[in-house]
C-alpha cells in the first residue's frame, strides 16, 4: 500500500472510532434519558405514598374540626370565634413553614450531591472518561427508588412474622383475663432456661397508644424487653389489651376498671409465686401503673414499681406540652380527636394522636423529610453491602401498623397530666375512686421505684419521667439514645447497656438487674 493509501485506511479508521464513540455515547444518553423517566415517575410514586398517611390523618382531623365546630360555632361569640380561628390559623402557618424549611433542607443537602455526582457522570460519558458513566448512574438512581418506594414497604409488612408477639407460638401461657385484657406468662425464648417459680414476678403494663408489641421487638434476634426478663427465669408476665373495635367494655373502660383489672392480675401472679409483684409500666402504662399503686387498691400485692420513659408530668415536656400550649384554648379539647364507634361508643382516635406526635416534631417527621431520609439510609445500604436492616423494617412496622384507638376516661388521664402539672405537695391531677392521688404514698407503703428514661428521648423527655423526685426519692437509670432505644437497642444482652447490666460511671441499673436484685434481697428476708 502506497502512504496515501495509509492516510485514507487511518482516516477511515479514525471516522469509523468517532462513529462508534459517538453511537455509543448516544446509547448510554439514550439509556441514562430512559433510566431517569423511570426513577422520576418512582419518585413522584414515592411522595405520594409517604404524603397518603399524613393526607389521610389530616382529612380525619378536618371532619372531626368541622362537626365539633358546627356546633359550637352558634353558641360562642362571633368575636370570640374570629380571634380563635386567627390564632389557629397562625399556628397552622407556623408549623407549615417548619415543614417547608427541613424540607427545602433535605431536599437541597441530597440534590446537591446528586447532582455533582450527575455532571461527572456526563462529562465521562460524552468525552469517554474513566469513570461511572451516566447511564450506569441513572440506572442505580431508579433502582434505588424502586427498593424505596416498592420493596422497602413489602420488607416491612413481611417483617410482622418475626416483630411482636405471636401467642400460639407455644413461648406463651395465657394465665388470666377480664373483659378488658388478657394475661400471659412469657417464657424464656431458650428452652434450657427454667422458669423459678419461687422468684418475685413482674408483670409489665405496655402503653395504650403505642401497641404492645414493640415490647418484644424482635425475639429471634435477642431484641426484646420481655424476653430479657423471662431469659433471666424471672417470672414475667405481660398485660395484653383486647381488640377495642370489638370489646365494648374495653371501649368504655375507665381508670377504676385498669385499677381493678390489674389488682386481679396482681393476686392471680402473687397466689402462683407466693411473692409480691413489681409492676412495671412501659411510656404510658407506667402512668397508669402509678396511678393504679397510688389508688391503694394495689396495697399488699405489690411493693416495686419500674417505669421506662414514662410521662409522670406532662406539662414538663417541651415538645408536646409546649405545643398544647400553643393552641388556643378552645381547641385543646378531646372532642376533636373522638371517634364515634358504629356501636354508638366514643373512643380516642388513636391514628389522629399519632399525627398530633407528628406535627409536634414536623421537621423531623414531614412525609417528604421522612422520605429523602429513607432515600438516604438505602443509599449508604447499597454501599455497605447490606439489604434491610431487621431493626429499621421493626421500627417501620411499629410506627405504619400500630395505632390503637384508646378508651376516653383513660385518654382523659393523660390529657389532664400534660395541661394540669402536679401540685406542690405531690398529687397528681386526676382520681380514682374519688380519691386524691399523692406520690408520697409511695415511701410511705415502702414501694421502691425505678424510673429510666432516655437521654435523647424527644417524646418523653427527662424532664417529664424525673417529675416525681421533686416529692420523693427514687433510682434513676439513664440510657442513651431515644423513646424505643430501652425496648429494642438495649434489649439486647450483648449490648454495651443490656438490661441485666449495671453501667455508667454510676453503675445504673437496668430494670432487669433491679428486679434480680429485688428477688435476692427478698429471699434473704
Amino acid at each position: 500500500m502506497t502512504d496515501k493509501d495509509n492516510q485514507y485506511l487511518y482516516l477511515y479508521e479514525s471516522l469509523k472510532a468517532s462513529l462508534d464513540g459517538y453511537l455509543n455515547m448516544n446509547e448510554k444518553l439514550l439509556n441514562a434519558a430512559a433510566e431517569k423517566t423511570r426513577a422520576v415517575q418512582l419518585y413522584w410514586d414515592g411522595v405520594l405514598k409517604y404524603f397518603h398517611d399524613f393526607v389521610d390523618s389530616y382529612w380525619i382531623a378536618v371532619n372531626y374540626f368541622s362537626s365539633v365546630e358546627k356546633d359550637r360555632l352558634s353558641t360562642t361569640d362571633p368575636i370570640e370565634s374570629i380571634r380563635d380561628y386567627a390564632d389557629i390559623l397562625l399556628l397552622n402557618l407556623k408549623i407549615a413553614e417548619e415543614a417547608v424549611k427541613s424540607s427545602q433542607g433535605v431536599m437541597n443537602d441530597y440534590h446537591i450531591r446528586e447532582f455533582s455526582k450527575a455532571f461527572s457522570a456526563w462529562l465521562n460519558t460524552v468525552f469517554s472518561l474513566e469513570g461511572e458513566g451516566i447511564d450506569s448512574l441513572s440506572s442505580r438512581q431508579a433502582l434505588l427508588l424502586e427498593k424505596v418506594v416498592h420493596e422497602y414497604p413489602r420488607a416491612i409488612k413481611a417483617i410482622r412474622d418475626e416483630y411482636g408477639f405471636h401467642f400460639d407460638d407455644g413461648g406463651y401461657i395465657k394465665t388470666a383475663e377480664t373483659d378488658r385484657f388478657i394475661l400471659y406468662q412469657v417464657l424464656p425464648t431458650n428452652r434450657r432456661i427454667k422458669v423459678r417459680e419461687n422468684g418475685k414476678p413482674v408483670i409489665i403494663i405496655p402503653p395504650f397508644v403505642l401497641g404492645t408489641n414493640v415490647l418484644a421487638f424482635l425475639p429471634k434476634d435477642k431484641k426484646s424487653y420481655v424476653h430479657s426478663f423471662a431469659n433471666q427465669g424471672i417470672p414475667t408476665y405481660i398485660r395484653i389489651m383486647r381488640d377495642i373495635a370489638t370489646t365494648p367494655a374495653f371501649q368504655l373502660m375507665t381508670g377504676e376498671d385498669d385499677a381493678r383489672d390489674t389488682r386481679f392480675f396482681c393476686e392471680t401472679v402473687k397466689d402462683k409465686h407466693s411473692r409480691p409483684v413489681t409492676l412495671n409500666g412501659y411510656c404510658q402504662g407506667g402512668f397508669s401503673s402509678l396511678c393504679n399503686i397510688l389508688s391503694g387498691e394495689l396495697d399488699g400485692l405489690v411493693d416495686a414499681l419500674i417505669t421506662c420513659v414514662s410521662p409522670m408530668d406532662g406539662t414538663r415536656s417541651k415538645g408536646l406540652a409546649t405545643f398544647l400550649k400553643n393552641l388556643p384554648p378552645r381547641f385543646n379539647d378531646l372532642a376533636y380527636g373522638t371517634k364515634t364507634l358504629p356501636n354508638g361508643n366514643k373512643v380516642a382516635d388513636g391514628k389522629l394522636m399519632g399525627w398530633v406526635y407528628k406535627l409536634k416534631a414536623i421537621q423531623d417527621e414531614y412525609p417528604l423529610v421522612s422520605f429523602y431520609r429513607d432515600i438516604v439510609m438505602l443509599q449508604d445500604n447499597d454501599k455497605s453491602g447490606a439489604r434491610f436492616n431487621k431493626s429499621a423494617l421493626a421500627v417501620n412496622y411499629w410506627l405504619a401498623y400500630e395505632r390503637n384507638d384508646l378508651p376516653l376516661a383513660i385518654t382523659k388521664m393523660s390529657f389532664d397530666s400534660y395541661n394540669i402539672p402536679i401540685t406542690q405537695d405531690g398529687t397528681l391531677p386526676v382520681r380514682l375512686f374519688g380519691r386524691e392521688l399523692n406520690l408520697k404514698r409511695i415511701p410511705e407503703k415502702g414501694i421502691k421505684w425505678l424510673i429510666c428514661y432516655g437521654e435523647n428521648d424527644d417524646l418523653v423527655e427527662k424532664e417529664t419521667a424525673l417529675a416525681p423526685l421533686d416529692y420523693i426519692d427514687a433510682e434513676v437509670t439513664v440510657f442513651p439514645k431515644g423513646h424505643l432505644a430501652i425496648a429494642t437497642s438495649w434489649s439486647n444482652p450483648n449490648s454495651e447497656f443490656a438490661l441485666h447490666k449495671s453501667f455508667g460511671e454510676k453503675n445504673y441499673r437496668g430494670p432487669v438487674l433491679y428486679q434480680l436484685d429485688l428477688d435476692n434481697a427478698g429471699k434473704g428476708k
